[in-house]
């Protein structure tokens, strides 16, 4: 079900038990080759697939696509909310919908700039209600074996504008995809360091991160249903409910 296609008597006629999903992306630089709305793209592309594998289980609202893009203002075409409006426009959603007896709620998350505001959000909203479900993770996260296994160049994961991103896309929208403008690199710290915090033009001078030359539209499906097929999983167990039981039982 979609949130933004019901009536009013329609939502008013919903069973609580529905997990209300919340895609979460941006706008921002991707490279010479993928468009700014990548991230808003996947993260709804695999929403919608996910509503249409179990539509009575999940109530899908539209994309939060004004995602935390600060660290990649430096290239044109970025828009980013403050971390703080960021934090709000989530935590507004979830607000409203509790507001209507929701108590359900998961983010399906398509940028990294998102994933702590994204926290959060969340464990604030988790403090002021304790007896909402609440969850977040990003949807690669539900394909990342299958991109160890299937990635070709050196980048066996997820980083920006990289192999993986461009197979989703040349899967999903690939009539976006400049192929023929990608770009491969990135840059690492000499000696290897952890921790830190960059801007994206600290990192790359071309907006891209990895090797997105390798990027093929038979990866990204494979990835795609991955990460839906993850997903149909663990809403479904959050929608039918769940118990927690010893480690050893589990």
């Amino acid at each position: 079900m979609k949130l933004a296609e019901m009536t009013t008597v329609e939502v008013d006629q919903l069973s609580r038990d529905v997990v209300v999903v919340i895609p979460t992306g941006s706008l921002e630089q991707h490279g010479p080759h993928l468009p700014l709305f990548t991230d808003s793209i996947l993260a709804t592309a695999v929403s919608e697939a996910v509503e249409r594998a179990i539509p009575d289980k999940v109530l899908l609202l539209p994309t939060v696509w004004m995602g935390a893009s600060a660290h990649h203002q430096a290239f044109a075409g970025t828009v980013s909310a403050s971390m703080a409006g960021y934090i709000a426009a989530v935590q507004d959603a979830v607000r409203a919908m509790t507001r209507h007896h929701f108590t359900k709620f998961f983010l399906i998350n398509g940028h990294g700039g998102n994933v702590d505001p994204n926290g959060v959000a969340l464990r604030e909203i988790k403090a002021e209600n304790p007896d909402l479900t609440v969850g977040a993770s990003n949807y690669y996260t539900f394909c990342e074996s299958e991109g160890e296994k299937l990635l070709r160049g050196p980048l066996k994961r997820i980083r920006h504008a990289c192999e993986a991103e461009t197979s989703l896309m040349l899967h999903v929208a690939p009539h976006l995809v400049r192929l023929d403008k990608a770009q491969d690199g990135g840059l690492v710290t000499s000696p290897e360091t952890s921790g830190l915090i960059l801007h994206f033009d600290e990192q790359t001078d071309v907006g891209s991160y990895g090797y997105p030359s390798y990027g093929t539209a038979q990866v990204g499906e494979a990835l795609f249903n991955a990460a839906v097929t993850g997903l149909v999983r663990n809403l479904s167990a959050i929608y039918e409910g769940f118990v927690l039981v010893s480690r050893d039982e589990g």
